[in-house]
């Protein structure tokens, strides 16, 4: 395990955890000690606080990880849920959103939404980044001003961060960009690594890539944006397969599934994640589990948006770690995403039980933090990022099953309302429910919402 980033002079802390869940299973009584900024010890049989301990009643996880956001899709929740219509209409009142971005309301929007992650348990997030310019795709003074502005909405959080900063080049398969996807792109693969290499990274904040899709990137440019990933470790994301239609023209351009495609250019492998993996081939998904390459999948946004059902349990079994995104915020809860994973496959499969509650939270920790390049975070072990969360267990919602049972509980009972505390890097941002960095977070995000309205 990569040690976590050190948060210079932070005393040593103790935490007392009423329950933990060590990777498989829950303890009751459980001391962490923490300092500058990772855990320090992990001490289980302790039926009481000791003392000056802090405690944590309830059910204390691993800090969960987002892989998957579009921040200011928020603003979209509430407007587009209802009426007739498919991805590609909704993509329409998309645009007119990005149209609004500048580097000032997309922070303010960014570190609402960042703080409601906050509240519900994430301490990272994996930013799929493509806003880059002004409207007309002019670059900004500064041309990483829109990616920054993000890196610093997280710090306000008080959240961890991958930015990944993603190319987008077309509008289809041999198509210039649109009115809308200017402000999207670099001109080149090229062109975006060069201005891509300028961020930097800081402790809360890692720089990685994205593919936006094999048709907003044509084929000749993939291996541009992999070989900058692969010369840098850093993590590498693509939207892969989420709508047929994307299938179907990328098997007219190119002879091939989108899967194959990529695989023929570099850019699966163990540090890729193919985000949605929804409209698969069975080899697409011996590909993508041979690699390596992960799958994200986001359940709340694939079901709003009618995308379909994911084959996630074939892609785990063939090798695909699995980790969970919220997306475009529909809902910002990865205990909802977790559950959702397990509830749609046993509406596609009509069979139960193809998840153990501690592969899902897995799933929504480990395998995420894994996904956005931070192997050190997702666990509560000596030497991991001192990230973790706590759940009521006497909410309405948890109320009744046995303590021991927790992990369980989380999965299919608890959600994001029961997050109690958030604590980043030994830090506690959220407390008792309250946010300490936002204390009015819906204020917050009603007031970003409504600057970009106008």
């Amino acid at each position: 395990m990569t040690p976590a980033p050190p948060t210079p002079g932070q005393p040593t802390k103790t935490y007392w955890l009423e329950h933990a869940w060590l990777d498989t299973r829950v303890e009751p009584g459980v001391v962490l000690q923490t300092r500058d900024g990772r855990i320090t010890a992990v001490r289980t049989d302790t039926p009481a606080p000791p003392p000056g301990a802090e405690v944590l009643r309830g059910l204390t996880l691993p800090g969960l990880a987002n892989a998957h956001s579009h921040a200011f899709h928020r603003a979209l929740r509430g407007t587009v849920q209802v009426g007739s219509g498919t991805f590609w209409t909704w993509r329409e009142v998309m645009y007119t959103v990005a149209d609004r971005l500048t580097p000032e309301t997309y922070h303010r929007l960014a570190r609402a939404v960042y703080a409601e992650m906050a509240l519900a348990g994430i301490t990272a997030v994996g930013e799929f980044h493509y806003v880059h310019h002004a409207p007309g795709g002019t670059p900004y003074a500064d041309p990483n001003a829109m990616g920054e502005a993000l890196v610093e909405a997280a710090a306000d959080a008080g959240i961890r961060i991958t930015l990944l900063d993603t190319v987008y080049l077309s509008s289809g398969f041999g198509q210039p960009p649109n009115a809308h996807q200017l402000r999207f792109s670099d001109g080149s693969a090229d062109a975006w690594a060069e201005r891509c290499s300028l961020l930097k990274e800081r402790d809360h904040a890692r720089i990685g890539a994205a593919v936006h899709s094999v048709r907003a990137v044509p084929a000749d440019q993939l291996a541009t944006v992999a070989r900058w990933a692969e010369e840098r470790g850093a993590p590498l994301h693509v939207h892969l397969s989420e709508q047929t239609a994307e299938n179907d023209a990328c098997r007219e351009a190119h002879g091939c599934t989108p899967t194959r495609l990529l695989a023929e250019h570099g850019v699966l492998g163990p540090r890729t994640t193919g985000v949605h993996n929804t409209h698969l081939t069975d080899e697409d998904i011996a590909l993508l589990g041979r690699s390596g390459t992960g799958t994200c999948m986001c359940p709340t946004t694939e079901r709003d948006l009618a995308d379909g059902i994911g084959p996630a349990a074939a892609l785990q079994k063939a090798g695909s770690p699995l980790s969970l995104g919220s997306d475009s915020h529909a809902v910002i809860d990865l205990l909802e995403e977790a559950r959702a994973m397990e509830l749609n496959e046993r509406l596609r499969t009509r069979t139960r039980g193809h998840w153990t509650a501690a592969a899902l939270l897995r799933a929504a920790s480990a395998d995420g933090h894994a996904a956005l390049g931070r192997d050190d975070a997702g666990t509560l072990e000596a030497g991991a990022a001192a990230d973790f969360t706590t759940i009521a267990l006497d909410s309405v919602r948890t109320a009744g099953p046995l303590p021991r049972l927790g992990a369980e509980t989380a999965v299919f009972a608890a959600s994001a309302a029961d997050v109690t505390h958030t604590v980043v890097a030994g830090r506690h941002i959220v407390r008792d429910g309250v946010h300490r960095l936002v204390p009015d977070v819906p204020r917050a995000l009603a007031d970003a919402v409504a600057a970009l309205r106008g």
